[in-house]
């Protein structure tokens, strides 16, 4: 059976204002054996890594969809093993590589797939060190609409940051727990192992222009006239109004029931009398 090396690795990433800045990040190597069908070559797979916001913070992907962020997300890195002979080969290439986007928001309960990577952050806190993760079945951590995605030809998220990437970004969440997500900002440290420790986080880059760059969908998406405060605006308009609808309903039912009841009180019988001749 297969185990994952588990590794906190330095990084080099681009930082919001332009500037680059040296951090870390949660890698997992994966076997060959795992690859991507129906590209137009045959993409193996190499790793997977994460990236996240610090506590409290709700950003933390590399992606928006209509401009919004998730808590977290997971990048599954492949490359064409049909053009190249490694990953770092392919990545200098355009279409050398193949990455997966799942972007990751909190839910109400544990993820237990992601569980088998955060449950072994503890031993791996500082820069270089290694773990070994027992294997587990992958499809856990994807959504799984699988069929609904974007793709768009772009970059590494990583300088030198080479446009080398298709990526697919896929429009359903995954969910973690807000324990698991905690777990994920507050476990590892950007320093070496005897050093001051400070918490990673952040290591995730911010949304980049997309430089006359198509995007792909593999759904229509049905676009909303409103936002969302709009649309809840609307909600609450639409309740009151069909409240004041039903109140003017039961008010009007009373009224008319009082007056039903006073004709009957007006109602006065007498006996009839018969004379006999």
């Amino acid at each position: 059976m297969f185990s994952f090396t588990l590794l906190l690795q330095g990084i080099w990433i681009l930082a919001a204002d332009a500037g680059h800045h040296w951090t870390y990040e949660v890698q997992l190597s994966l076997p060959p054996t795992l690859y991507l069908e129906g590209l137009p070559r045959k993409y193996v797979a190499a790793q997977l890594h994460l990236h996240w916001g610090q506590k409290g913070s709700t950003g933390g992907s590399e992606h928006q969809i209509n401009s919004e962020a998730t808590a977290a997300e997971l990048h599954i890195v492949h490359y064409d093993c049909d053009s190249y002979n490694s990953l770092s080969e392919a990545a200098q290439s355009p279409q050398g590589l193949a990455v997966l986007g799942i972007l990751i928001e909190v839910g109400d309960t544990e993820n237990p797939v992601y569980e088998h990577i955060l449950s072994h952050l503890h031993e791996i806190r500082h820069k270089d060190q290694k773990t070994l993760v027992p294997s587990f079945n992958m499809r856990g951590l994807l959504p799984l609409q699988l069929w609904q995605f974007f793709r768009y030809n772009g970059s590494l998220t990583t300088p030198p940051c080479y446009q080398s990437v298709l990526w697919t970004v896929f429009s359903q969440r995954a969910q973690i727990s807000r324990a698991q997500l905690e777990k994920l900002q507050e476990t590892l440290f950007s320093t070496e192992e005897g050093l001051s420790s400070e918490l990673l986080a952040q290591n995730y880059r911010v949304p980049q222009q997309l430089n006359q760059r198509t995007v792909f969908a593999s759904f229509i998406q049905e676009e909303s006239l409103y936002t969302t405060g709009e649309m809840l605006s609307l909600g609450v308009g639409i309740l009151v109004g069909c409240l004041c609808l039903l109140l003017a309903i039961y008010l009007i039912a009373r009224k008319i029931r009082k007056k039903r009841m006073g004709n009957r009180k007006s109602v006065v019988f007498t006996s009839a009398r018969t004379t006999e001749t």
